[in-house]
């Protein structure tokens, strides 16, 4: 297993994450290692947790996106850049229903990461289950060197 480096920045960005989702307010940016204001406000604003690995044979992204269809949600990969975007529907209200607390996010999210250039892009596939979504993106066969022999005249 890696040794990953510890991030402060990165604990300080989850807990005011936190501390806004708490009072009701919604992202304007993300602080830390992104500059403010790259993501719109919105009062629906989410985006799922995904963890990422990697394998000796492709690298691997799990988002956690409960209660959505998987026809709701679009993958796209382009210029070195994967992204994952979808949508979460609000329930209908029922008339005989009363509310008191409603905490789940919903509407439009995007995620996006950059890959690294050894991969296989047209060779990627995603599997949705129980809420979860895998994409595994395979490592390009790593270009072998051809040994030329060059004859002496």
């Amino acid at each position: 297993m890696a040794m990953v480096p510890w991030d402060p920045w990165h604990e300080i960005e989850d807990m005011f994450d936190r501390y806004t989702r708490a009072v009701g307010l919604s992202r304007v940016g993300n602080w830390g290692r992104r500059a403010l204001g790259t993501e719109p406000a919105a009062a629906a604003d989410w985006a799922p947790r995904v963890d990422i690995s990697e394998t000796p044979a492709a690298f691997v992204i799990k988002a956690e996106i409960p209660e959505v269809k998987k026809d709701d949600v679009k993958i796209t990969i382009d210029a070195g850049m994967v992204t994952i975007s979808g949508e979460r529907r609000q329930e209908t209200e029922q008339k005989d229903t009363k509310y008191h607390r409603v905490e789940r996010y919903y509407g439009s999210f995007s995620r996006s990461f950059s890959l690294p250039g050894n991969v296989d892009e047209q060779a990627a596939k995603a599997e949705f289950k129980e809420g979860v979504l895998s994409l595994s993106i395979p490592k390009a066969a790593e270009a072998r060197p051809k040994v030329l022999e060059v004859k002496v005249q």
